[in-house]
């Protein structure tokens, strides 16, 4: 459909609003804890490409979903270094990062760089 190539897929939105009621639905101090790294996540997670964000942000809810059934402490799930957790979380979904743009730029200007001083 030609409006999903402005706006993303339709199917996504969709789906990011389910999970959202859902992320929405958890108890205290889940819901306080969990919406702290989404905050993060989105802030600096880096994900560009939207199959990837909402696998990652459907495995997110449900493992605070996972964690509230069992009563697993916050801190077991994220540590003592909750931006860590945050940042190797993403990592696994990391795909194609806005980013990464910036890194094959700064690699192309070196290059030509180096070979402009030749």
């Amino acid at each position: 459909m030609w409006i999903e190539k402005i706006t993303g897929s339709l199917e996504q939105k969709k789906q990011y609003k389910q999970l959202r009621g859902r992320l929405e639905a958890l108890p205290e101090p889940y819901l306080a804890a969990a919406k702290a790294v989404e905050r993060y996540l989105t802030v600096n997670g880096g994900i560009v490409d939207g199959t990837a964000l909402v696998t990652m942000f459907g495995d997110f809810v449900e493992l605070w979903e996972r964690a509230a059934a069992d009563g697993t402490p916050v801190r077991s799930i994220v540590g003592d270094d909750p931006s860590s957790f945050a940042d190797d979380f993403a990592r696994a979904y990391s795909g194609h990062q806005w980013v990464d743009k910036e890194r094959e730029r700064l690699a192309r200007a070196i290059d030509d760089a180096e070979g402009g001083a030749r």
